[in-house]
């Protein structure tokens, strides 16, 4: 594998790969005592094929053009945010989730847009910690947008709010 990462757009013969980067990535949250996320299916294809029709999926890829992790995106109150970032174990630490993250606020600015936001567990270590290094900050429950409180609320239909959660805003 090269050491060059660069960012793209998703193709639809990336979709299957997605789902493996998102299965392996997400058996790191077994370590934690959270199985029940480490066993959380993927997005189904479908759901990644309309990201990736929409313009709204990035994939992190290496020297030979194979997806090394995944941004996925949606157009909230005006925003955008961040729906699913992942990034395979084997290539973990490289720098390949923050990559991810400044693609999508070049694209963000471009599109005229002024915030980024996302929804975490707030004491995972590699999700709110690691978020408020790539400069989002927690925004209290009275700052949440219409659109964050939809998405809190679908995550706790899912049961995702069995563990501590935060919605993360950054300015561009």
């Amino acid at each position: 594998m090269s050491d060059t990462v660069r960012v793209r757009a998703v193709r639809p013969a990336d979709l299957h790969v997605l789902q493996d980067v998102e299965r392996a990535a997400g058996r790191w949250f077994r370590d934690v005592g959270m199985p029940e996320i480490a066993d959380d299916d993927p997005l189904t294809l479908a759901e990644l094929a309309r990201y990736e029709a929409a313009g709204l999926a990035w994939a992190a890829v290496d020297g030979t053009d194979s997806p090394l992790g995944y941004l996925i995106a949606d157009r909230v109150d005006g925003g955008f945010h961040v729906e699913q970032v992942s990034v395979h174990p084997d290539s973990a630490r490289r720098g390949i989730g923050r990559l991810l993250l400044e693609h999508l606020a070049v694209h963000a600015a471009r599109a005229g847009a002024s915030t980024l936001t996302l929804t975490t567990f707030a004491e995972v270590p590699w999700n709110a910690p690691y978020y408020a290094r790539c400069g989002f900050r927690v925004l209290a429950d009275g700052a949440l947008t219409p659109g964050l409180r939809e998405i809190r609320d679908r995550e706790a239909a899912h049961g995702l709010a069995r563990w501590p959660r935060v919605c993360m805003r950054r300015t561009l």
